[in-house]
């Protein structure tokens, strides 16, 4: 399957669905990192919960979902765009082999960060006070939408990457039935084995779910790792540390090397790549 959103919709039932697939970009996100089993677990979960949440923002801007807690996984995010760009990384002390997704992260919270382009930036916590991330999300519907939600998450790296994922959602409007249906289609959700949300393509897992509903799919959207850090943000960064800082930094160390804890890129700076930098913060203060 290649990495991409399905919307879709009931046209008997005042319900809206999500699909999403992100098994590359799960694998552009582990690959450079040491992570165990269940820390990548928790990790590709996370990328498909954050895309299956972007999915229903209404504008341009940025999404991030952090889980921090006191257990050894003590911090995990995934950032993504509207255009469904993402990126993500985790942070752990200690051990986590065999643990639970609840003993990974120990007593802690979900943020969910919205930032628009325009406008005032969003901030939703819920804690982490579940058995698994799906049930995290959905108390975070219940608590910030109040709209009953149902998210189902697979994610793992043996024998390769895999990713995928199911949101089904009550719309506002409801019939008399509204209830009963819900359960009907969330009980038809909850039957997907994880192989076959990771192989079935959108419209023959719907198919096989949901052949005696009238379902309507939506145009498919592309999800792609990207990972926003360069050279030129480095160097952005360290332009707002004083010329003599930096010189220092230098004499002491050769040069300045800057790491990124996103995708474990590696950036180095000696003397002859600063002179412009420190030329230019020169002149300045002058």
């Amino acid at each position: 399957m290649t990495d991409q959103l399905q919307r879709f919709l009931f046209d008997d039932f005042q319900i809206r669905g999500e699909i999403a697939h992100a098994n590359d970009s799960f694998n552009e996100i582990v690959k450079n990192h040491d992570f165990t089993p269940e820390v990548a677990n928790v990790v590709g979960e996370l990328l498909v919960a954050t895309t299956l949440l972007t999915a229903m923002l209404k504008f341009e801007g940025k999404i991030a979902v952090q889980l921090q807690g006191d257990g050894p996984l003590k911090m995990a995010v995934i950032n993504a765009d509207q255009n469904l760009q993402v990126r993500g990384t985790a942070r752990v002390e200690g051990e986590t082999a065999g643990l639970s997704f609840s003993q990974l992260v120990g007593k802690g919270h979900m943020m969910i960060t919205i930032t628009p382009d325009d406008g005032e930036r969003y901030q939703g916590i819920v804690d982490l006070n579940n058995d698994s991330l799906s049930s995290c999300l959905e108390n975070y519907f219940q608590q910030s939408e109040q709209l009953p939600t149902r998210v189902i998450l697979h994610a793992g790296i043996a024998p390769k990457a895999q990713a995928a994922g199911i949101l089904i959602q009550t719309l506002p409007a409801s019939s008399e039935t509204h209830e009963e249906d819900f359960q009907h289609v969330c009980a038809l959700a909850h039957t997907v084995k994880a192989e076959e949300l990771y192989d079935l393509t959108p419209e023959d897992l719907l198919f096989r779910l949901y052949h005696q509903e009238t379902v309507r799919l939506f145009d498919t959207q592309p999800i792609t790792y990207k990972c926003s850090c360069s050279k030129e943000r480095c160097l952005s960064s360290l332009a707002s540390i004083a010329p003599e800082e930096i010189n220092e930094l230098i004499k002491e160390h050769g040069a300045i090397e800057m790491h990124c804890e996103y995708c474990a890129s590696d950036y180095r700076f000696e003397v002859n790549d600063l002179q412009i930098l420190l030329g230019g913060t020169d002149n300045q203060q002058h």
